[in-house]
């Protein structure tokens, strides 16, 4: 339990600065230098301004200095990461993980999972408020998961963490080995075909050219078949928000919804619950 509340401490904190991220990538401003400032009166914001979930609270969602309402999205994301990487960690295949030294090869497969998440968190807000999937946070996620899934960069068994412990073995799963490797690389090119078909064919306009790369991460990443499930969610959540937006009166038909969050909810919903949800299939 302890180790739990420390992880959403981590979360919260870390979570604090991917909003920093997903503000200013998308405004190609710089992440190293600047620091945090007020939106409306441009006052630039102390310590106790920026404890994470607690300063919203404290200061009922308001600047401390202009009293202007902050946007949603500080303790939203922050709370998002906390719970996330709780979530991340109780889902992780390793056991006995709260009562235990972690070994190294433990050590780099929740540091993995825990940045692979953070990097999630990133493209789905930035998507959700810019309609932008930052390269800048996409492409190190694509060559960390290159690295970590495709390329035998250790011949020690123990440091193939993320190939290794990805997914809970089942019948369609073809594991570590080489099949394994051509496995989750064809989903991966396979998924970026898919995509850019319909980017083509839509001419840009039923997803953007982000949505196309982000599925070859997807592929990549969780492999056949649970590739499958990540994209039944996505167009399945996709089309559901769509129907209550129009119903709602909130979007038109010609209006344009990022297609980012979804993809990263099918994303993390596979990732969790894609081996159950396979098996349970198999039932029918």
């Amino acid at each position: 339990m302890v180790v739990l509340f420390l992880l959403f401490i981590l979360g919260i904190c870390v979570g604090s600065f991917l909003h920093v991220l997903i503000d200013r990538i998308p405004r190609e401003q710089t992440i190293i230098k600047g620091r945090s400032y007020c939106e409306s009166c441009k006052k630039v914001l102390k310590w106790y301004d920026l404890i994470p979930l607690f300063s919203y609270v404290q200061l009922w969602g308001k600047c401390r200095y202009c009293h202007t309402s902050l946007s949603y999205y500080y303790p939203v994301v922050e709370l998002v990461t906390g719970v996330m990487f709780v979530t991340t960690s109780l889902f992780l295949p390793i056991e006995s993980i709260t009562y235990q030294v972690l070994s190294i090869r433990q050590i780099f497969l929740m540091s993995y999972y825990l940045f692979t998440i953070s990097s999630l968190i990133v493209i789905f807000f930035a998507d959700l408020k810019y309609g932008i999937i930052p390269d800048k946070i996409l492409f190190p996620l694509i060559v960390i998961t290159l690295i970590g899934t495709v390329i035998p960069v250790c011949p020690y068994p123990s440091f193939r963490f993320v190939r290794a412990e990805l997914s809970v073995q089942n019948p369609f799963d073809p594991g570590c080995g080489r099949l394994g490797d051509l496995t989750r690389m064809m989903s991966g090119i396979g998924s970026f075909l898919f995509f850019l078909l319909l980017f083509v064919f839509t001419k840009g306009k039923g997803m953007g050219f982000g949505d196309v790369k982000f599925a070859f991460f997807m592929g990549l990443f969780l492999g056949f078949p649970k590739i499958l499930i990540a994209l039944y969610i996505a167009f399945l959540t996709g089309a559901c928000i769509s129907i209550i937006l129009l119903i709602g009166g909130k979007k038109k038909l010609k209006s344009t919804i990022p297609f980012g969050p979804f993809l990263v909810i099918g994303t993390m919903v596979s990732m969790f619950f894609g081996d159950k949800m396979i098996m349970i299939f198999r039932l029918f």
